[in-house]
């Protein structure tokens, strides 16, 4: 017996020899079950000593590992009286079976839940060993120990636990052993006693064993979530650090964090996070030490684990954990700071919470501990970043507070994957700001970026390429990419499967397209014929940014027309993508038929292929982004034949003029200019004018914008030239 041990039974009053029978259920032994079996079917002759006889692990834990591939049957194992396991053909016993038929029940109630979890949450198959594996002399101590827990007094009870604890709960055969015998039961149960010896002793040996997946949910199973959710409202400060911090470890999955916050539990964890101390005074040593503190450091990490709901985090907003949280992150304690930062980081994914932060100017905390030296704190501020920087207020924050600089510094320092991904997802989303795109070029920011365009992981790939598809808006960028080599590695990206990289990486490349020379290189490595096969791809936001990519493509290739035109059923294909019903895909193709339309072999082959009575369908929308491409490709394609008849035909004229009156300048230029077309028609005239188009036409001749101006004169001037021939024939 170790020393602490005898320190501990000696703190126990002298008075008090018999300890409060806890509420413990009765759990039979294996042993017991096995003489049930004996009785039942009278194949196992097991000996009436139990005190020498070593436990038998359940079936639960022995069955066969290879359960995917295999059909064989677990064998059962008996025990002779001198301790050795041999193998049995006999059937199992009942007694058994009913400790099986449980587990399995458990099994799938797992693998019932897993399909509806995402990835984070799914949790690795309990891995079992073979009936006649060797088991370490630790498992059978540690089972000898449970059984003391069941029956003994608060001496034996206390001692138990003592010495339970000094084994390696790490090792995932103890952890296993506790759970075969029935040990969990009992732990939980111990929690419910008045013996706050008892409480301290079984949560730290639940805390130890509940990083192992399967533990976690026994425990969920077993109901122990909600009296741990009890114990934060216990005077005892260790009772409520050993609590919170068992809930963090159990909390890995919906089920769990589901039922922490049925329970009252987000509630109570937030109130852990007052500390009592002002901010300003978290940063002295002597008082960071004091419990307090301890306290609200266990609070964050389990706010941390069940921030990953979306209801949860909405309830540690209305329980007030922003503010709280925005104190706790002004000390400069690294323990402290990284479950403050990762709650942020996962909460900041709502904009509610991105809003809160702002307000509470969490940002400037953030940015200065991106020059900690502590890499996880590192990955958590610049992965909050990542998720705050959807706003440009937030990105402005960022570079006036010194971010940027940070940040480019950090991709030089490869080693750390996850790190890497989270800075290059904050250079990525602070990038949309063209501000910052000029600082991260001053930084060298860019020409690191290309070189992290191979030899690195998909998450990571994925944040570079967005970053650069961002940069090359401009072009001392794209020239930049061009230079050091990174068109060919974007192009090599387009034959992945991954969706987000795709999206980005189409993006990217058409944005290096709008530069002549880059579109030379693009062209040269089959770039274009790689962006028009993703036309192809089954997920929409693949297909609209290929064919976003594909304009820049085709309006600056050399022989554009000859280009499309060598792509066997590329135009039928994008012909077909009309009939989409997904409006980024649409207008994404729009414009793309916009480009193609302007050669005239082009135009003729797209036609055939029925182009224009599916742009006609498409003319009653009400999306912006849809009429103006909508109405630049109807432009075009008026260009051939008798278009221009066939879209009046087909009923999309009278539509067109509605869009006259969206709020949006570009929709005008675009209608106006298509109208302009369609009025060489004198039928399209007619219904242009009965619509009542000539005074909203009117009013955009006086418009600044040049091209609006021509196409609003033009339309009016076939309109009054119908008119007046009109008239004239009439007189006539």
């Amino acid at each position: 017996m170790s020393k602490h041990e005898i320190r501990f039974i000696e703190e126990q009053p002298k008075d008090q020899q018999v300890f409060e029978k806890p509420k413990i259920e009765e759990v039979e032994s294996p042993a017991t079950d096995s003489e049930k079996s004996k009785t039942q079917k009278n194949q196992i002759n097991f000996g009436k000593s139990h005190m020498t006889k070593r436990l038998e692990p359940s079936l639960k834990w022995r069955a066969t590992v290879d359960y995917k591939g295999h059909k064989s049957s677990v064998k059962d194992s008996q025990e002779e009286k001198q301790g050795k396991i041999e193998k049995s053909t006999a059937s199992v016993s009942s007694g058994r079976t009913q400790l099986l038929r449980k587990g399995g029940e458990k099994v799938e109630e797992t693998a019932s839940e897993s399909s509806s979890e995402s990835e984070e949450d799914e949790e690795p198959p309990d891995h079992r060993q073979e009936a006649n594996a060797d088991l370490p002399s630790e498992y059978w101590q540690i089972q000898k120990l449970v059984k003391y827990l069941k029956g003994g007094n608060q001496t034996a009870t206390v001692i138990a636990l003592c010495s339970m604890k000094d084994f390696n709960l790490a090792q995932e055969t103890c952890q296993l052993a506790i759970r075969d015998v029935g040990g969990l039961e009992v732990l939980i149960n111990l929690l419910d006693t008045d013996e706050v010896k008892c409480k301290i002793g079984s949560l730290k040996i639940l805390k130890e064993i509940s990083h192992n997946p399967q533990i976690r949910r026994n425990i969920v199973d077993l109901g122990g979530l909600p009296i741990m959710v009890n114990i934060l409202d216990s005077p005892h400060k260790i009772l409520k650090c050993l609590a919170a911090e068992t809930i963090a470890n159990v909390a890995k999955f919906k089920r769990a964090q589901r039922a922490v916050r049925q329970h009252g539990g987000i509630t109570k964890l937030v109130a852990l996070l007052d500390c009592g101390q002002n901010s300003t005074e978290l940063t002295q040593p002597s008082l960071y030490e004091t419990r307090d503190v301890e306290v609200a450091r266990c609070g964050a990490l389990a706010l941390w684990s069940c921030s990953k709901s979306h209801s949860n985090k909405e309830a540690i907003r209305k329980a007030g954990g922003i503010p709280l949280l925005a104190r706790l992150l002004k000390t400069s304690h690294e323990d402290m700071l990284i479950p403050v930062v990762g709650t942020l980081q996962e909460c900041a994914s709502e904009e509610n919470y991105r809003a809160a932060i702002k307000a509470e100017r969490i940002i400037e905390n953030l940015v200065k501990n991106l020059n900690s030296e502590n890499e996880q704190l590192q990955e958590h501020c610049a992965m909050a970043i990542y998720q705050c920087a959807e706003d440009e207020e937030t990105r402005d924050l960022v570079r006036l507070h010194g971010g940027l600089k940070p940040l480019a510094s950090l991709l030089n320092n490869t080693d750390n994957k996850e790190r890497l991904a989270a800075v290059t997802g904050a250079i990525w989303k602070c990038s949309i700001s063209k501000e910052n795109v000029v600082k991260f070029r001053e930084y060298k920011a860019i020409e690191t970026l290309v070189g992290l365009l191979t030899d690195q992981p998909e998450e990571v790939l994925v944040n570079v390429v967005g970053a650069l598809g961002e940069c090359c808006q401009e072009y001392e960028n794209r020239v930049i990419v061009r230079r050091c080599g990174g068109i060919q590695p974007l192009v090599n990206l387009l034959v992945g499967i991954n969706q987000a990289l795709l999206v980005n990486v189409t993006k990217a490349v058409g944005a290096c397209a709008v530069e002549p020379d880059s579109m030379a290189i693009i062209d040269r490595l089959d770039g274009v014929r790689l962006l028009w096969s993703l036309l192809k791809n089954p997920h929409p936001d693949v297909k609209a940014s290929a064919a976003w990519a594909l304009c820049p493509c085709i309006e600056n290739a050399k022989d554009a027309g000859e280009m499309v035109r060598s792509f066997v059923g590329g135009l039928e294909l994008v012909v077909n993508l009309l009939k989409s019903d997904n409006k980024e895909v649409l207008a994404s193709v729009c414009a793309a038929i916009t480009n193609i339309a302007k050669d005239q072999e082009n135009l003729a082959v797209i036609t055939d292929h029925g182009v224009v009575p599916l742009l006609s369908k498409l003319a009653n929308t009400n999306n912006d982004k849809l009429r103006r491409h909508l109405a630049e490709a109807i432009c075009c394609c008026c260009m051939w034949g008798r278009n221009r008849v066939a879209f009046g035909e087909h009923k999309a004229v009278a539509p067109l003029v509605r869009y006259l009156k969206s709020n949006d300048t570009n929709v005008h230029r675009a209608t106006a200019q298509a109208l302009y077309q369609l009025s060489e028609d004198a039928d399209n005239c007619i219904i242009i004018h009965e619509n009542g188009a000539v005074k909203l036409l009117l009013d955009m001749v006086g418009s600044p914008d040049q091209d609006l101006q021509e196409a609003a004169a033009g339309c009016i001037s076939n309109i009054r030239r119908l008119a007046l021939a009109i008239e004239k024939a009439r007189y006539s």
